[in-house]
């Protein structure tokens, strides 16, 4: 699965920008520690500079809400979250002869 997480800076000064970007670094290196983990990035838009993302690939979804839900992860990623673009972040990987998921409506019981 790939995971696509939309960030703004706080506000457009150097400082705000840098504590960002330090602490999307240290969210990767957690995040790359973590079992199930295949690969991932930082990266800033290069049109509009307060835009970032953090983008990285699990093996399954399992995987990436573990990680998510680890001691680490509560103490040191969940905080960024407050900086993220409020809109779906996780995808499936699409592949030549693979089948897609099929959205449909949770059980209650």
């Amino acid at each position: 699965m790939l995971v696509v997480t939309r960030l703004r800076t706080p506000s457009a000064d150097v400082a705000a920008e840098s504590e960002l970007r330090s602490g999307l670094l240290v969210a990767l290196g957690i995040l790359a520690s973590k079992p199930g983990y295949v690969g991932g990035e930082v990266g800033r838009n290069v049109d509009d500079p307060t835009l970032w993302a953090l983008t990285t690939r699990w093996e399954n979804v399992g995987s990436y809400r573990r990680a998510l839900g680890s001691y680490e992860g509560k103490m040191h990623i969940q905080p960024l979250m407050v900086h993220a673009l409020d809109e779906p972040s996780a995808y499936e990987v699409v592949e030549e002869g693979t089948d897609l998921n099929e959205a449909q409506p949770r059980s209650l019981g």
